[in-house]
């Protein structure tokens, strides 16, 4: 069963109603209204037309409920909370003791029906589930978005396993005056662990919250769960954007992964089947104070409409690891697992352990991607090679060839994407074409692995970049979100890191359907501005840049890379010159002295800041040759 709201528009943006509604303090509230509304005569007056969207996370059927009357003259005779919806002004020949307004700011709306009312009936609104001032940024609309900047987070701690997130208080630089971070821990069963609120350090400080240290700040047990993170009294950006480390007592767990992206959608996809000897477990985190019902939960290899069920209830904000061989028994890499989530949890992590003879068992985690339910095959992409070049790609690193192996696998992420028409490109670090695999016409549920090695045989190459583009020699159609899933195996130590992204347009002044895309104004998005956090000791740094260029761009890249200590202050800084369609491979120890890391600290980081180019990046941690980990990188 999927829940009818609405989290996120690619037209309009997130969707703050759901977000303030399902907050876990309007939670606590919002049970309080009901318990008080219980046993008593209701009209409910639904000027905004929330209502709907309310009963989907709160159960509204032991509720007295003898009227709903609307304010849109279409919405008359619609069904809404099983009721036939009347016209407001029929509202003073109701016999209700109370009036439930369901919307926020209400105060106006109220006062337009106020001489409506029936006679001594009390009229309440959603703003009863009001978070208090000094959490809000604009107090005077309730759902602004800067007031539900908002996430969860997979925070495990215990049994070897250790959870830290990374991110800088880049709201302070966009002019937050004060800005703080609400947390709340909450276990597997979605009961709270811990409460907090701490004033975030200033303008472009790092935030650093470990498991290790929440777990002794509160004198907690093992736990795992989620960490729900509202940063308060932000501005100019209302995504909390994080990387995630998941590190433990010994190099069998390493793992990066980043924000959770923040709106809970119906489908993900690029969830990879386990290989022989492997168990991949799917980790659910219910975004919601309601429990995800029993057979809500899906999964079907891409391509086959047939869906396994998980007919288990998950509770209020609980977490759940689904093994999907208990669903999908048959299911083997490279297949790709399409993952049925009805907007009941954000886009979830996924975790690969390897049955081995070590102790942990080695394991690692990544995330599935938002697959968009909303897109149509574009016909004008094929026709734009002679205006856009490469148009969309999607870049990705080939690690150093003579310890990793590098792996990518095209994953289907629209429901309209019923083939793929696609070919691999493999560069050097000076941007030089080494190596091409037209793929052809993949079809929707294809399990096509290409391993980079068979494309570079008797090239004289260390390391380079790969690029996933459309390619429509064989016809085909395309929708311009493009993804893949790029797999490196270490093949001394058998540690593998895994990371997935989609296509862009790259570095050409012309734009498309916003592209080249911009997160910091409208398109084209011409600069560049990367987060590089540091780690915990002993883990170093690794992080791996790449030109792309749609079409000819600026020969060189004038990179700046900014080294900064734990309260944003500047250490030192060095530039590098990156070849167009090139990349760059490299550790902070390459640039910066040993006493400007150690002044920097394991919360310290790197700001990569280019003007003249939009690069891409991935980034990840190393413990010598015992393990690593490795995703793309996220900017602000």
């Amino acid at each position: 069963m999927a829940l009818n709201i609405e989290t996120f528009s690619n037209a309009k943006g997130g969707n703050a109603f759901f977000k303030a509604i399902g907050h876990p303090l309007a939670a606590r509230k919002a049970r309080a209204l009901l318990n008080e509304l219980q046993g008593t005569p209701l009209a409910v007056y639904d000027p905004l037309g929330f209502a709907r969207a309310f009963a989907e996370i709160y159960d509204l059927a032991g509720l007295d409920i003898q009227a709903v009357y609307v304010q849109d003259l279409e919405e008359i005779g619609s069904d809404i909370l099983g009721r036939q919806a009347q016209p407001v002004t029929d509202l003073p020949g109701s016999t209700a003791a109370k009036v439930l307004v369901t919307a926020f700011d209400a105060e106006r709306l109220i006062a337009h029906i106020r001489h409506l009312l029936p006679e001594g009936a009390e009229v309440v609104s959603l703003d009863a589930l009001r978070l208090p001032a000094e959490m809000l940024t604009n107090t005077r609309n309730y759902l602004d978005g800067l007031n539900f900047a908002t996430n969860l987070v997979f925070f495990r701690e215990g049994g070897g396993h250790h959870t830290r997130l990374a991110t800088a208080n880049y709201w302070s630089a966009y002019g937050a005056k004060a800005p703080s971070a609400w947390c709340l821990l909450m276990d597997e069963a979605g009961e709270t662990l811990a409460e907090w609120q701490d004033p975030l350090p200033g303008a472009n400080a790092s935030v650093v919250i470990d498991s290790q240290a929440v777990r002794a700040r509160f004198g907690l047990e093992a736990f795992t769960g989620s960490l729900f993170l509202h940063v308060c009294g932000i501005a100019g950006h209302d995504i909390v954007k994080y990387a995630l480390d998941t590190y433990g007592d010994s190099d069998a767990v390493l793992s990066c992964t980043h924000d959770a992206n923040s709106w809970p959608a119906d489908l993900y996809g690029g969830l990879p089947a386990p290989k022989d000897g492997e168990q991949v477990l799917l980790w659910v985190q219910n975004s919601h104070p309601a429990p995800v019902p029993a057979g809500s939960v899906g999964l079907n290899l891409m391509g086959d409409d047939t869906v396994a069920w998980l007919e288990e209830e998950i509770p209020p904000f609980g977490t759940r690891a689904i093994d999907t061989a208990a669903l999908l028994p048959e299911a083997r890499w490279p297949q790709q697992i399409e993952v049925q989530a009805g907007k009941h949890f954000v886009r979830p992590r996924y975790e690969v352990v390897a049955n081995g003879a070590m102790t942990p068992p080695r394991s690692r985690i990544a995330h599935a991607n938002v697959e968009r339910v909303d897109l149509k095959p574009d016909p004008r992409i094929p026709e734009l090679a002679n205006l856009l070049g490469k148009g969309f790609i999607l870049p990705a690193p080939i690690l150093p060839r003579d310890r990793f192996r590098s792996i990518a696998l095209p994953t289907p992420m629209s429901t309209c994407q019923d083939n793929l028409p696609l070919a691999l490109l493999a560069y050097d670090p000076e941007g030089r074409e080494i190596g091409t695999k037209r793929l052809g016409k993949l079809p929707r549920g294809h399990a096509t692995m290409i391993d980079v090695a068979g494309m570079l045989d008797g090239q004289d190459l260390d390391w380079g970049h790969m690029e996933l583009i459309y390619d429509f020699a064989e016809g085909g159609e395309a929708d311009g979100w493009l993804h893949g899933l790029f797999r490196y195996e270490d093949k001394a130590s058998g540690h593998i890191a895994e990371t997935s992204f989609g296509a862009h347009v790259f570095n050409t002044v012309m734009t498309y359907r916003n592209e080249p895309q911009s997160y910091a104004g409208r398109a084209p998005g011409l600069s560049t501005r990367l987060f590089l956090s540091f780690g915990p000791k002993p883990y170093e740094p690794l992080c791996h840049l790449i030109y792309p260029a749609s079409t000819p761009w600026h020969e060189k890249s004038r990179t700046n890379l900014m080294l900064h200590d734990r309260n944003g202050g500047l250490i030192a800084e060095h530039e590098v010159r990156i070849a167009c369609g090139g990349s760059l491979l490299w550790r902070p120890a390459d640039y910066f002295s040993a006493s400007d890391l150690e002044a920097a600290g394991p919360e310290g980081y790197v700001i990569i800041r280019d003007m003249t180019c939009r690069l891409f990046g991935y980034h990840g941690l190393t413990n010598g040759e015992k393990a690593f980990s490795f995703d793309h990188m996220f900017g602000f």
